[in-house]
């Protein structure tokens, strides 16, 4: 299960449960000026994150101190990286998997939710589980269009339409196609997005992309809603291709959601991408369930926020980052 796929996976309220943000700089020792950085590769506690220490003094960090289940798994070390300094510190989200191993590098047997599993005589190399798949392979979207048609089809029936008549014929395809477009996420994993655009820079200032466009489907009625999303982070000597934030926003907008957990979900897969001091994501959307149905209160909209981070604990920096969205 990939990480992006276990977040779509997650509720509002579980992914507020998931986040432990204790390895975050606390704003009692926050200071903006650069001698004195959150980021420092120097520090008098002589401490580091459990991500950057070596293999063996991390299982004993892990086996002491810390419950297993809220520890994010270790990062494969690749042989050409130098082993960091002893007392660098990366400040670091950790969610926790309640019970669960992010199968990360593969190396882990994977147990489907099904009857059948990889351990079943016969199913041994299966790489999908499924009772009613007899080639045991997960369909591909476009796979999916056939049955989808008939589907909108028998909707329009149900409407009373004919759908045989001219300007109905090509409807159930066009529809199909469409929904497959709007739930394109599903297909994207925040590692083909980011394609490496990860840099190593000494930059350690407030980076902001403000008013990006979104479009998404409300889970509750299958109606869109739209908006715009502003995302800022503190760098730790990473930064991440401006673009990948924009792409971001698609990977997870383009779903059945709800923007509470939308917004969340970007927080958490920036943290995940760049590992930064703090997250601070605002969406402002649109939602069309409350203007062209119910209430049909076509002015209102809804904002939601999501604060990680020095963001969350230092008044100061998170003030700068709304003054700066709300600027014109």
């Amino acid at each position: 299960m990939s990480f992006t796929r276990q977040l779509s996976e997650m509720s509002a309220s579980e992914l507020n449960d998931a986040i432990d943000d204790t390895n975050f700089p606390q704003a009692h020792i926050l200071s903006r000026g650069r001698n004195n950085s959150v980021c420092s590769t120097s520090s008098t506690s002589g401490t580091s994150s459990l991500a950057d220490r070596p293999p063996q003094q991390a299982e004993e960090s892990t086996a002491v101190g810390t419950p297993i289940d809220e520890v994010a798994p270790p990062a494969p070390a690749a042989a050409t990286v130098p082993s960091p300094l002893p007392g660098s510190q990366r400040p670091r989200l950790i969610l926790k998997t309640n019970g669960s191993t992010p199968d990360s590098d593969g190396t882990q047997p994977k147990t489907p939710m099904t009857p059948r599993t990889s351990t079943t005589p016969g199913h041994e190399k299966c790489t999908f589980h499924h009772d009613l798949e007899l080639d045991h392979k997960p369909p591909t979207r476009e796979a999916l269009l056939p049955d989808m048609a008939r589907s909108y089809r028998l909707l329009l029936g149900g409407l009373g339409e004919n759908p045989d008549r001219q300007g109905l014929i090509k409807t159930p395809e066009r529809a199909a196609k469409a929904m497959l477009y709007f739930t394109k996420g599903y297909d994207q994993s925040l590692e083909d997005v980011l394609n490496g655009a990860v840099f190593d820079e000494d930059h350690d200032e407030m980076v902001v992309v403000k008013d990006i466009e979104m479009f998404s489907m409300c889970e509750h009625h299958l109606v869109p809603f739209y908006g715009k999303v502003s995302i800022g982070y503190l760098p730790c000597n990473k930064i991440l291709g401006l673009s990948k934030l924009a792409r971001i926003v698609e990977i997870f907008s383009r779903r059945l959601q709800v923007q509470e957990r939308l917004t969340k979900q970007i927080a958490v897969a920036v943290t995940q991408a760049v590992q930064p001091a703090g997250v601070a994501v605002v969406v402002e959307g649109v939602h069309m369930c409350m203007v062209m149905r119910g209430v049909q209160k076509i002015n209102s909209k809804t904002v939601t926020s999501t604060m990680l981070g020095v963001f969350r604990d230092d008044t100061k920096t998170r003030e700068e980052f709304l003054n700066l969205v709300n600027s014109k």
